[in-house]
């Protein structure tokens, strides 16, 4: 069994910010948990606005709190987000993320991210970063 405390895990390496300011995330369950998936819980500050296409990974994001859109860019649709939202990038979908408010998500990834990742040029995670030591 796996047991972990959010507040212990921001004081750890888990915790990760990215380099454009945008968002930070503490990941919960990485590879090396050897559970298939990756769990994290992530804050996107007010006022991003990114690009993001996970060519490596399908990603599930749920929102507890806060509000924002996301848009999806091969179609120019917009989907608004506010808590009790779910949006699942099952077909490794180009989008554009905004929060309007500062958002708390919860997201699952397949394959699960050793635990470094943040975006690369093309708004994506590699398939194999380094792990968290």
């Amino acid at each position: 069994m796996i047991v972990r405390s959010l507040q212990e895990a921001k004081k750890s390496n888990r915790r990760i910010v990215s380099p454009d300011g945008n968002w930070e995330s503490t990941r919960l369950l990485l590879k090396d948990d050897g559970v298939g998936f990756s769990f994290h819980i992530t804050t996107i500050y007010t006022g991003a606005d990114f690009q993001m296409h996970y060519q490596n990974h399908l990603e599930a994001v749920y929102c507890v709190s806060g509000r924002g859109e996301v848009e999806t860019m091969d179609d120019g649709k917009k989907h608004p987000i506010e808590p009790g939202t779910i949006y699942v990038l099952d077909k490794h979908d180009r989008h554009t993320l905004r929060a309007f408010e500062e958002m708390t998500m919860a997201c699952v990834f397949n394959p699960p991210l050793n635990g470094k990742e943040v975006h690369n040029s093309e708004g994506a995670y590699e398939l194999e970063a380094d792990p968290i030591e």
